[in-house]
């Protein structure tokens, strides 16, 4: 799931843990560090996820990580690069980071 937040606009890529009026749990990173996540974990290095919560007030849109024509999703990507699912990634990357809020 892609997540566009604005005041300050931002973007994430990760993973809806909940979804209700008061805002969005969710488990992911900044896109901008998409490439040094997926580098980190080519390198065998530890990667960390945050589990975030947004207010709604902040969330501008919400987008399906889908492909679009010849060019691969996000976690496609991130699955080709890395030899692991996304979910996965996240989940063990959340359990090792203890979770921690941003």
């Amino acid at each position: 799931m892609l997540v566009t937040l604005n005041n300050p606009r931002e973007k994430f890529w990760g993973a809806v843990l909940a979804l209700d009026p008061a805002g969005l749990s969710f488990r992911g990173l900044e896109l901008s560090s998409f490439e040094d996540a997926t580098n980190l974990l080519v390198a065998g290095e530890p990667f960390s996820a945050a589990t975030l919560f947004f207010p709604m007030h902040r969330v501008e849109r919400l987008e399906l990580d889908l492909p679009e024509g010849n060019i691969p999703s996000l976690s496609q990507r991130f699955t080709n690069r890395t030899g692991l699912e996304p979910a996965d990634a996240l989940s063990r990357a959340a359990g090792a980071s203890g979770g921690a809020e941003r």
